[in-house]
């Protein structure tokens, strides 16, 4: 693993731990706050969609989000044209932590980026986004690879 590589994770770590110490009041942690987001975003996204959306496996998302329904974050409802599909919509607790949430996630951007140029940050947002972009491309190859071998 090259040092680059190693200090994503690190930044990574270091911000969910951040970001959990001031979610207390809300009571989820910082792998919670990406569902809210995102849910908040989307409402009546699918739970595969949003295991897409997010990157984390379908079994997980469940988990969490059943955390998030028994908080009062988000509910579930049963797709009346595919009942395979359970349909995520926020609440308005949700929507009202989505305000904390922005706001823990602005204050840790721009401490962490703090001492950079303007320069310097836009020069990392742009590499640190081609490796996403690398990173997304390679799970979607591989969500096609499981769907084509089910």
């Amino acid at each position: 693993m090259t040092d680059l590589i190693k200090n994503i994770g690190q930044i990574w770590r270091c911000g969910n731990l951040y970001r959990t110490a001031r979610y207390d009041a809300l009571g989820i942690g910082s792998y919670q706050d990406s569902y809210i987001v995102n849910v908040c975003a989307h409402p009546g996204i699918t739970q595969e969609a949003l295991s897409k959306l997010i990157f984390v496996h379908k079994s997980n998302v469940a988990r969490q989000l059943g955390s998030l329904e028994e908080k009062g974050y988000v509910t579930r409802k049963t797709d009346d044209n595919d009942k395979r599909n359970l349909l995520v919509y926020p609440t308005v607790k949700a929507f009202e932590a989505l305000k904390e949430i922005e706001r823990v996630n602005e204050e840790w951007d721009a401490l962490v980026l703090g001492g950079l140029t303007d320069e310097e940050r836009k020069a990392a947002e742009k590499l640190i986004g081609k490796l996403a972009e690398n990173a997304g491309r390679l799970i979607e190859k591989e969500y096609k690879k499981e769907a084509e071998t089910k």
